[in-house]
């Protein structure tokens, strides 16, 4: 750990946090061989979190999903070894399982690990053998009326839930988890039950208007959630929570291919265009109006 003043302290930001003081060290090392300022602040209940400048986090956490694929590297031992600190780990210290359930968990919230939670129980449950009764009860409204919102609300966002493939459910699981995890982290769980109730309601009545009631997955609400992170990093960039822009153009790319029908599978576009634009709003609403000061 490196003897930086408290004040300055207070301007570096939570990067990750692991319960062994060794994979702590290593890679804070590391990371200040990258020119990356990087400090250890210890809990005596929860392990060691590595701090580093909000600037930077985008890079270190890229430096991060490597160095947990291979802690063993020589490059690792070798940044503490220029530091005069070395550091020997044992198997015992570091698997590739425990490494990969404690950065899974240190990046999501309980709003984040429960939506995931919940559609990879839905999809297992329709793997088994439920699907149609599964699809037909979270389906949306075969003729929506207000007798059968009064009725049946959820099925408003019922459709979010259910997913089609293998290929779909982690596709739609994995940036739910990587960009539902950054807000909860950066702007707290209330903004992110807005963002996936709004967006689900909007992208799910607006490709029901167009395509009927046969469609399901969390396809709008993910793009809602790029939409977000993507206007609210262009608006409030000091609060650390943006997209890299060559993710933003594939996701952008991706949208288009599907409008123009080139796609091997059937897409809900207009789920995906409404949930985008929703996005976009919201982070707007969240900068100019909330002042993004909300965290609850």
């Amino acid at each position: 750990m490196t003897n930086e003043s408290a004040e300055n302290m207070d301007t570096l930001q939570p990067l990750v946090q692991v319960k062994d003081h060794s994979i702590a060290l290593l890679f804070s090392n590391y990371l200040q061989s990258l020119g990356i300022q990087a400090q250890l602040k210890a809990n005596p209940e929860q392990g060691y979190m590595i701090l580093c400048p909000k600037n930077k986090i985008s890079q270190a956490k890229t430096e991060f999903d490597a160095f947990i694929l291979q802690p063993y590297a020589d490059k690792y031992q070798q940044a503490a070894w220029d530091r005069a600190e070395t550091v020997t780990l044992n198997a015992d210290d570091f698997s590739l399982l425990a490494s990969f359930k404690e950065n899974f968990l240190a990046h999501a919230g309980i709003v984040t690990l429960v939506i995931f939670s919940l559609c990879w129980l839905v999809f297992l449950g329709s793997e088994l053998g439920w699907a149609q009764e599964i699809f037909n009860s979270l389906q949306f409204y075969p003729q929506l009326s207000v007798d059968a919102f009064l009725a049946e609300p959820l099925r408003l966002i019922g459709p979010a839930f259910f997913h089609f493939s293998w290929l779909h459910i982690v596709f739609n699981t994995m940036w739910w988890w990587q960009l539902g995890g950054s807000i909860e982290q950066t702007l707290g769980k209330t903004t992110l039950i807005n963002i996936l109730l709004i967006s689900a309601i909007v992208s799910n009545l607006g490709q029901y208007l167009v395509s009927g009631a046969n469609f399901g997955g969390l396809s709008g609400v993910v793009y809602a959630l790029v939409g977000f992170v993507w206007w609210f990093g262009y608006l409030a960039p000091e609060r650390g929570l943006s997209l890299a822009k060559p993710l933003v153009g594939f996701l952008l790319f991706w949208l288009l291919l599907g409008f123009v029908d080139l796609l091997p599978v059937n897409v809900a576009n207009t789920a995906h265009l409404l949930g985008l634009l929703s996005g976009c709003f919201l982070a707007l609403f969240t900068v100019k109006v909330i002042g993004i000061k909300v965290k609850k």
